[in-house]
């Protein structure tokens, strides 16, 4: 068992894994993300997704604008539980984000991708309680799709750091 132990130990290093975020903040994912450019978003959605992108990028003091981020989000609620009187009781709000990471200097695309989630929302007898929650729902959304978009865009500086 413990020869067992051991040699996992030795082969572990060479696996190939390395932390996404080494380095720290001035690792070659922390100056990569620190050089994204937040193309203007329109909407309350893109607002929302505006602040969650710069809530999780590294502040771009002193770094010049590598990539621009153009984003064009589709955010949509559907009724899904419906009464027999026809009165919906349930929302499913959505929001998508289609990306792309622009080289600045060449304008090429480096980086097309998608994200998305999901939130359930319960209709209430309260009209300001369901646009609450529905509004709640989106500031929620937002933050996951941004972790999604900035976990993506860490992991294509990491990779194309690394060569």
């Amino acid at each position: 068992m413990k020869r067992l132990v051991l040699l996992l130990a030795l082969a572990l290093p060479a696996c190939g894994l390395h932390p996404l975020y080494e380095g720290g903040g001035s690792g070659a994912v922390a100056r990569g993300l620190a050089g994204v450019e937040i193309a203007p978003i329109a909407g309350k959605s893109g607002y929302l997704m505006t602040n969650a992108l710069r809530d999780r990028l590294p502040d771009p003091a002193g770094v010049a604008a590598k990539y621009r981020l153009e984003i064009k989000l589709d955010d949509s609620i559907v009724g899904l539980g419906v009464r027999r009187d026809n009165t919906v009781t349930r929302e499913r709000r959505s929001l998508r984000a289609r990306y792309q990471l622009v080289d600045g200097t060449t304008g090429e695309t480096v980086l097309d991708a998608t994200a998305g989630s999901d939130a359930g929302v319960d209709v209430v007898s309260s009209e300001y309680a369901t646009i609450a929650a529905e509004n709640t729902a989106l500031e929620n959304l937002a933050d996951i799709v941004a972790d999604q978009i900035v976990t993506r865009i860490a992991v294509y500086t990491r990779r194309t750091a690394v060569k």
